[in-house]
């Protein structure tokens, strides 16, 4: 059995800031960076095989601070990219409250779609290993929600650097 340890990147400049980041690079703030320093720490004794991360900066950056004492390198994947969001990207969150969602937003179809496209490539890529990785809420959200069959909505939101562990 593989077991996959979900991470969220550490807080960034604008998750902190209300911004619909996206697909966009990211940087992690002081208290992103203090975060994935703790979770390094608490992690330093964990067995980790793979370390993997979106190929978002914000999540490569995280990653990176967390493989530091495992002396693993960080292998990263389009698959477990943010959602698409378009036309919001950019925008500051609370002003998007009650607007009608563009065309060029990804849809939900096609997040999870990738979200089991990256489950599939976790099991066949990494048997029986014990994987890392680091994406971003939403789609974090989208793979447990395609690894429990359940709607997006009954999965709980993640903080940035927690972990929740899957069983592939």
């Amino acid at each position: 059995m593989t077991t996959l340890y979900l991470v969220r990147h550490g807080e960034t400049v604008d998750n902190a800031n209300q911004i619909m980041q996206g697909q966009t690079q990211g940087e992690l703030n002081a208290n992103g960076i203090q975060q994935a320093r703790e979770f390094s720490h608490q992690w330093k004794d964990k067995e980790i095989d793979v370390i993997l991360a979106s190929d978002l900066k914000r999540s490569i950056d995280t990653a990176r601070i967390i493989a530091e004492p495992h002396h693993l390198e960080v292998l990263t994947t389009p698959l477990l990219r943010e959602r698409d969001w378009g036309s919001f990207t950019g925008r500051f969150i609370p002003d998007l409250k009650g607007e009608v969602w563009p065309d060029d937003i990804e849809t939900l179809e096609n997040l999870l779609s990738r979200a089991g496209e990256f489950i599939a490539y976790v099991k066949q890529t990494f048997p029986e290993k014990k994987v890392l990785a680091v994406g971003h809420g939403i789609i974090n959200k989208a793979i447990q929600s395609y690894y429990y069959n359940k709607q997006m909505s009954e999965i709980q939101r993640m903080q940035n650097a927690e972990v929740r562990i899957l069983e592939l």
